[in-house]
């Protein structure tokens, strides 16, 4: 008896993924729980278990295909008892190519695999060809018998399809075509469904909200002077070191009840104020940037959010992030700093109303009391929607954020 393979619940908001990479061949043996397939969703990619012992007697969902909640990825048979399965399956693979020559036959201009099939687009397929203003017989389908996916649609997109009415099709044109020398050495490589929904939401932000980015400098002397003071008896008592984000998401915390605007987000004409502070973490990976979120981190102590940041951080390069860490979030810090970055302004994670961009610690000559002297300074930098923050708002945002790095005893006395 086969056991099947289905798409899981991929959290709230989520109701569709693409097939990433299959770990096993048809054949193969498997055991209980592991892992099977990875799915790519827009928010993060998530590994599907097997759900019983066997042997993977069928794959139906390919690598690249687009699949909805509780689709079949594909089956499971007892034992050794696949094996015969998988020839039966390879036949079933072959049945469209018979038919290639036929299609090859037709007007090059011709929708071939809309002409071929009577499969209508799914849902999310048909919802954008009609945003676009676009007909299915434009797009190649690649799903099952020739169906239009979501993902064929936005690479018609891309690619510069138009409406049939449009006059100038060329103007959309996602590129120029490269020189024929160049175009031999060049490497396309189609973008993940994770950082596809990274372009799409930054350029989002920036489309929708009246972006403005405000800066200012830190001493960052004391806090360097209190983690070096401390850093080890810390480690012994909470497992967990002492860095740098606990002081600043504490910081961030303590300046955004003082600001609300800060903490904020528009929805239509109304304001929503939020009474809480979620703050995301913005994290670099190896298949893109995420932003875990640090939950009620106005009600942790700063050992508390160092050992959440550091899960979150691990959970993040090990790509096994799930649904709840990634979403919630009323503010975001990105520290560019980690890299070697002086000076950057960085993007609203939308729909966020503020962001701190945190940067290199560099050793700067600066004036104190009628003196210039070397201090550790770090540039600091609030991207904010001047839609719902006002400058004056956006500004004392950041002082205070300073004042509480210049001075960490605020941050124990809740000053």
């Amino acid at each position: 008896m086969a056991t099947e393979i289905r798409v899981p619940t991929l959290g709230e908001s989520v109701s569709e993924a693409t097939v990433g990479t299959w770990f096993k061949k048809v054949g193969d043996a498997i055991k209980a729980d592991e892992p099977l397939v990875e799915l790519e969703t827009d928010k993060v990619t998530i590994e599907v278990p097997a759900p019983a012992a066997g042997t993977l007697s069928e794959i139906v969902a390919q690598a690249g295909e687009t699949v909805g909640l509780g689709a079949l990825l594909g089956q499971i048979a007892e034992g050794a008892g696949a094996a015969a399965a998988a020839p039966a399956a390879a036949e079933k693979k072959l049945e469209p190519v018979a038919a290639a020559p036929a299609a090859a036959a037709r007007p090059a201009t011709a929708a071939a695999p809309q002409t071929s099939t009577s499969m209508p687009p799914e849902p999310a397929a048909a919802k954008l060809i009609a945003e676009n203003s676009l007909s299915a017989d434009q797009i190649d389908g690649s799903g099952k018998r020739g169906q239009v996916l979501k993902g064929d649609v936005l690479a018609a997109v891309a690619k510069g399809i138009s409406a049939p009415a449009a006059a100038e099709p060329a103007q959309v044109q996602a590129r120029a075509p490269a020189p024929a020398e160049d175009a031999a050495r060049e490497e396309r490589v189609k973008m993940t469904r994770l950082r596809q929904t990274i372009a799409r939401r930054l350029k989002d932000a920036q489309n929708t909200a009246a972006m403005l980015t405000t800066y200012n400098e830190v001493d960052m002397s004391a806090v360097m002077s209190l983690r070096s003071k401390y850093k080890d008896i810390f480690e012994k008592k909470h497992g967990v070191k002492l860095g740098f984000m606990g002081f600043f998401t504490k910081a961030v915390t303590h300046a955004l009840k003082e600001l609300p605007a800060v903490n904020a987000e528009i929805d239509g004409t109304e304001i929503i104020y939020k009474n809480f502070c979620h703050v995301g973490v913005a994290v670099g990976t190896d298949k893109g940037l995420v932003v875990p979120v640090v939950r009620d981190a106005d009600q942790m102590s700063i050992a508390e959010i160092e050992k959440e940041i550091g899960r979150l951080g691990k959970a993040a390069r090990d790509g096994a992030l799930s649904m709840a860490d990634m979403q919630g979030g009323t503010f975001t810090i990105s520290n560019g700093g980690v890299y070697g970055s002086l000076m950057s302004s960085p993007i609203l994670n939308a729909p966020q109303s503020g962001i701190l961009g945190m940067h290199k610690i560099q050793d700067r000559p600066v004036a104190i009391g009628g003196q210039v002297v070397i201090r550790p300074m770090m540039y600091l930098a609030l991207s904010y929607d001047h839609r719902i923050v006002d400058g004056k708002e956006a500004v004392t945002f950041l002082v205070r954020v300073k004042e509480s790095l210049e001075d960490p005893e605020r941050l124990v006395l809740d000053l």
